[in-house]
């Protein structure tokens, strides 16, 4: 029986470098769904406090979530992938 080491350390390469991606991304789009809107002032009042509670929540923040819906659609992506690599 025979290794051929040069396949097992590629297979273990992109091994390695798919997996740290995927862990990536995912944290990129965890981090744009857990974003929310800061106050302007540390100490503001309660009107300017329910004037931006009441915000729309689109504004700055909408490209934020469709980069991380994006990011959540990669890795579906990346796990169909890997699914029908493993049932084909």
């Amino acid at each position: 029986m025979s290794i051929d080491w040069a396949a097992l350390g590629q297979v273990s390469g992109i091994s390695l470098l798919v997996t740290v991606g995927f862990v990536g991304v995912f944290t990129l789009g965890i981090l744009g769904t857990s974003r929310k809107p800061q106050q302007a002032e540390a100490g503001t009042d309660t009107a300017a406090t329910a004037s931006t509670a009441s915000a729309p929540a689109g504004g700055a923040f909408g490209p934020a979530r469709a980069g991380a819906y994006l990011c959540f659609a990669l890795c579906a992506a990346v796990v169909a992938y890997g699914i029908n690599l493993i049932v084909a």
